[in-house]
């Protein structure tokens, strides 16, 4: 079982920055790819990012791309995204969620565990 939960979500203007944080506990997550994902009202939750257990392959959505960046510490089980370049559009609550294994996904329902959320709201 892998308990996730997420931090650093907050008020920013648009163009600003937000660095969001998952710790996990529980077991290791360096046998899991994990992502992040969003969901704004009114929306189906989407996939934002993802990272493998390595840390070396990366997968973002086209919406994202050249503004979000993820990474992962796994001596510290810990996974980060660094959001940049915000947009109103970028409102929603974020994910952290976890897959084993050693492919990633894009797919919100390919996810095992998931934290509890945190909002980030860019303001126009």
């Amino acid at each position: 079982q892998v308990q996730l939960v997420e931090s650093g979500g907050g008020l920013v203007q648009a163009g600003g920055s937000l660095r969001l944080s998952c710790a996990a506990s529980g077991r290791s997550i360096s046998d899991y790819a994990m992502g992040w994902l969003r969901q704004a009202p009114g929306k189906e939750r989407e996939f934002v990012a993802v990272v493998n257990w390595l840390g070396v392959k990366k997968i973002y959505a086209d919406s994202v791309k050249g503004g979000f960046t993820i990474s992962r510490d796994n001596a510290k089980n810990t996974v980060s995204l660094q959001m940049n370049g915000g947009k109103p559009e970028d409102t929603a609550v974020y994910y952290c969620a976890a897959k084993r294994g050693l492919s990633t996904t894009v797919l919100p329902a390919s996810y095992e565990y998931w934290g509890q959320g945190t909002q980030v709201t860019v303001s126009s």
